[in-house]
């Protein structure tokens, strides 16, 4: 249901391992399902543009999300841990083929060389499902941040992102607070943190959607190490 142009940049998402062109470890975590009852997929930067953002299709469902972390520390020994992609699995029956950046709702192509993504201004990354987004939100987004956001409870959202006890420190699989059958918010820090990162589909050999990917622009080549080569 998505269409896109092919995506010209490394991609390493949902890779345990060092996979061949990067030189990062990376480690994959699961952060539950997302329900996606209506299928129009958003990704945004939860805390600034929920209900706000890029707009994709898939078939309505429930599907499972990864966080793809990178160990970026000079020794590789897991000091310096930044998350990579952030991961919507709508199948796993075929090895991915083709990598292609979105066209969202409403929109034309994207040129060669630009690709459509999200702007985030408060580190963080996310998935939900649109239209619950309008359902069981509550209807002033100005209140969310005291209310939701950061309120002192324990079921904030700062706090579960900040708990090692809620999948892992950094994610969190938030239910949406008028939810009335599970619908969530799945978000995680953006890797280096603030800027501009592409939302991009992985397809099988057919064409067939394998899943829906925020890359953090994280992993790729190392270009400290490429100088030092040359």
């Amino acid at each position: 249901m998505t269409s896109g142009t092919a995506y010209d940049q490394p991609f390493f998402a949902l890779l345990d391992g060092t996979p061949d062109g990067t030189p990062y470890p990376q480690t994959v975590h699961a952060l539950g399902v997302l329900h996606a009852p209506s299928g129009r997929i958003e990704a945004s930067d939860p805390y600034v543009s929920l209900g706000e953002s890029l707009v994709v299709r898939v078939e309505p469902g429930s599907y499972p999300v990864f966080v793809t972390v990178a160990d970026v520390s000079q020794e590789r020994d897991g000091s310096h841990p930044r998350e990579a992609y952030l991961s919507l699995v709508i199948s796993d029956a075929a090895p991915v083929a083709e990598v292609r950046g979105v066209t969202p709702e409403g929109a034309e192509p994207a040129d060669d060389g630009e690709h459509y993504g999200v702007g985030v201004d408060a580190g963080t990354v996310g998935f939900a499902d649109a239209e619950a987004i309008t359902r069981c939100m509550p209807p002033d987004s100005t209140d969310w941040y005291d209310l939701l956001f950061d309120s002192g409870e324990p079921g904030s959202w700062f706090e579960l992102m900040d708990s090692a006890d809620h999948y892992r420190e950094g994610s969190a699989n938030i239910t949406m607070p008028l939810a009335r059958a599970g619908e969530n918010v799945v978000l995680t820090h953006s890797g280096w943190g603030d800027g501009f990162y592409p939302v991009v589909t992985t397809h099988a050999a057919d064409g067939t959607l394998l899943g829906v990917h925020i890359d953090l622009l994280v992993a790729g080549p190392d270009d400290e190490e490429d100088e030092d080569e040359d």
